[in-house]
């Protein structure tokens, strides 16, 4: 067995694709001061101590972007395993068609609706451009 030599801690974060009636996924940009600035991304967050990841989405949306949701209305699509200089992200993805409310940025980032053939218009992290091609076949 090989013994990693610098271990990277895991950074548990929960992203929702939020699809609208016309079958868009919301897109949030990443403001200015944070890395990865610029980039486009789905909405969510770092999953808290004693959060099912589910639960960190629910806060989430509301904290983010004004949205109310359900954990039931969250259902899970695939996940994103990738490694950045200082952490190992691990992403569950999960879909949500069923949340109450009109998104609005809530702390200054830029929000787009986009159809998922689009999204590769859209810089994004390393870790959320492999989620795309599930969101084409699903939409």
């Amino acid at each position: 067995m090989t013994e990693i030599a610098n271990p990277k801690p895991i950074l548990l974060v929960a992203a929702c694709a939020l699809v609208d009636a016309d079958n868009r996924v919301l897109l949030s940009q990443r403001p200015e001061g944070k890395a990865l600035a610029g980039l486009w991304e789905f909405p969510g967050g770092k999953v808290e101590q004693g959060e099912t990841p589910e639960e960190a989405l629910v806060r989430e949306l509301r904290e983010e972007i004004g949205v109310e949701t359900k954990v039931e209305c969250l259902a899970p699509l695939t996940f994103a395993s990738h490694t950045y200089e200082t952490f190992h992200l691990l992403m569950p993805l999960f879909i949500c068609r069923r949340y109450q409310g009109i998104p609005v940025a809530q702390e200054g980032q830029a929000l787009k609706w986009v159809k998922p053939l689009k999204m590769r218009d859209y810089p994004m992290p390393p870790a959320d451009e492999p989620l795309i091609p599930f969101l084409i076949d699903l939409l």
